[in-house]
């Protein structure tokens, strides 16, 4: 009977073990051929081929998904996406975005539900895009309020449109200021302050963090 007992005790340790196995994992940010996941409580930065600590490894990454070998398994997961095990969701919501080898930061979101992507721009007073940018996101900026701006190829239109929805990560705010240029600048979306003033902002060993302030 002592012996049995053992054995049931040896099966319960393996049968826990087994249990704890499998990592906690979330994505907070998502980049070409490099993502940053939260593995069991901790921040990894892995690029394509890498492998965490934990076991993980990254197969490889766009803006939209990271595909992940987790336990001998493939899995895709997008952005905020999570394998929770253990550990219980963060109540702050957080997206972490790595730094580009050209210094400026991009993220992945949408607009009123369109994918889109975006460069981050502390110096843009708004959420910045031109008008083949906002005919794609089916923006109805001709609804605005009609203005003017300077570049450096001179005085162009503009419209000021709220946006109803704009998504970035598990982060979500509403009617979010924008500026849609009459023309082809800026060539990539801006993420500006009329966005970055609503979040908590700071940058860790190179990754941007944003976070809800409430």
């Amino acid at each position: 009977m002592k012996g049995f007992t053992v054995a049931l005790m040896l099966i319960g340790a393996v049968s826990a073990s087994i249990c704890w196995a499998t990592p906690d994992i979330r994505v907070n940010g998502l980049f070409g051929g490099s993502a940053v996941l939260v593995i069991n409580g901790k921040q990894r930065l892995l690029k394509k081929g890498q492998t965490s600590p934990e076991g993980v490894t990254l197969i490889d990454s766009d803006s939209r998904q990271a595909v992940l070998k987790v336990d001998g398994k493939q899995v895709t997961l997008g952005l905020s996406d999570q394998i929770s095990s253990r550990f219980k969701a963060a109540e702050v919501a957080e997206v972490r975005i790595p730094r580009a080898d050209n210094g400026h930061y991009f993220v992945s979101g949408f607009i009123n539900g369109r994918p889109v992507d975006f460069m981050v721009d502390t110096g843009a007073t708004s959420i910045a895009m031109n008008l083949h940018h906002a005919e794609t996101l089916g923006v109805n900026f001709r609804s605005g309020k009609k203005s003017a701006a300077s570049t450096a190829g001179g005085m162009v239109n503009t419209y000021q449109v709220p946006l109803e929805k704009l998504v970035i990560g598990n982060i979500t705010l509403h009617q979010v200021d924008a500026t849609v240029v009459i023309g082809d600048f800026p060539s990539q979306v801006l993420l500006g302050n009329s966005f970055l003033s609503r979040v908590e902002m700071s940058e860790e060993e190179g990754v941007m963090v944003l976070r809800t302030k409430y």
